[in-house]
């Protein structure tokens, strides 16, 4: 049986569904989706640009309750109801992240939970 550590925050919404904020695995850190959801108020921010930086913001926290950073995510998957968004995802990306940038997928979606323009998740990698 694999040795699963549940990661969990107040820095970041609590799960609004049957999942974990994160579950780490040895040395690997799998972050589950977060959307634009302020944790202490559970509502969706407006706009794609606040919905961005509060999803970063989400998974910043998470990170950093499993001892890790923006610095240790090796992958990053991000869903946006509108590709037109593409462009401004990485313009706030970059201030979340520097070089080498983990890999990423960018994928266009019909919705997401709770209306959100953007939903993003990753994997970290750190040190057991």
């Amino acid at each position: 049986m694999t040795n699963k550590q549940f990661i969990q925050t107040p820095d970041a919404p609590a799960a609004i569904g049957t999942y974990s904020q994160a579950i780490r695995v040895g040395g690997t850190v799998y972050l589950s989706g977060q959307i634009g959801l302020d944790p202490t108020t559970m509502q969706m921010l407006e706009g794609i640009e606040a919905q961005v930086h509060r999803v970063f913001q989400n998974l910043r926290a998470v990170a950093s309750a499993a001892d890790s950073s923006f610095d240790d995510l090796v992958k990053l998957n991000v869903y946006l109801t509108d590709l037109n968004h593409f462009a401004k995802v990485n313009e706030i990306m970059a201030s979340y992240f520097r070089q080498p940038y983990p890999a990423r997928a960018v994928v266009g979606v019909a919705a997401l939970p709770r209306g959100a323009l953007v939903e993003m998740d990753g994997v970290l990698i750190v040190q057991d």
